[in-house]
């Protein structure tokens, strides 16, 4: 399929783990590499043919609205989600209107990878007949800032089975996927996670994954910025 046009970013959220550095702006605007989060993943969108990005914004939103707006290669729509904090899957939800009807690509702002090829390759992996969501995962032993005991089992098809009460799992989400925005038509309004729209997808073998290579910088708190500014230095 051609590569998608249209992408949200999720911006909007307290960014608390990232305190102190968010006690005067939004996370999205927290630098690493000497450029805020947010234009690090506008960049990588951009440069793989998005050509409208809708970013919801909450905390600090004038500030940050005033920033994406500058950006004169790709055209922003700001999804207003000042006074009501609506996560991952209320956020898409309250988007709906600007995100079309083709495949759509959503990332978060914390994430940073290595992998120029990385988009192209999920675009090219999509397959609407087989899936309804499809996420980059990355093996736990090449996430940098990732602390967690792995999100998902994938098998030979490419399906994805979350960890559940199993104690680890070998992949983690890397905070990018590609989905079908005719789904979103039949979710809630309001405040909820994407998380359970995908355990839906995944019962009925309809949640797939794409295992990134390169290594993938997980910019979630102050220690994991330090790493990650280290691993850019180190590769400049």
């Amino acid at each position: 399929m051609s590569a998608p046009t249209t992408a949200m970013v999720l911006a909007a959220g307290l960014g608390t783990r990232m305190r102190p550095l968010t006690n005067d702006r939004p996370k999205a605007l927290v630098e690493v590499g000497g450029r805020p989060l947010i234009d690090h993943v506008l960049d990588r969108l951009a440069q793989a043919g998005v050509t409208r990005v809708v970013v919801n914004v909450h905390a600090f939103a004038d500030m940050l609205e005033a920033h994406v707006r500058r950006r004169t290669d790709i055209e922003v729509v700001i999804s207003d989600e000042r006074g009501e904090l609506l996560e991952t899957g209320g956020g898409l939800r309250r988007a709906r209107a600007w995100l079309g009807e083709a495949p759509i690509l959503v990332a978060n702002i914390d994430t940073l990878w290595t992998d120029d090829s990385l988009i192209a390759r999920l675009v090219a992996a999509w397959d609407s007949a087989r899936m309804d969501d499809l996420l980059l995962v990355v093996p736990v032993e090449r996430a940098l800032g990732f602390d967690g005991p792995g999100d998902f089992f994938i098998d030979e098809a490419g399906r994805l089975d979350h960890r559940g009460v199993r104690p680890k799992a070998p992949l983690a989400y890397m905070g990018v996927h590609m989905l079908d925005p005719a789904l979103i038509d039949a979710w809630p309004e309001g405040r909820h996670g994407v998380f359970e729209h995908w355990m839906g997808f995944a019962r009925q073998g309809r949640l797939h994954g794409l295992v990134a290579g390169g290594l993938w910088m997980h910019v979630g708190d102050p220690a994991a910025l330090a790493a990650a500014e280290a691993e850019l230095a180190s590769a400049a």
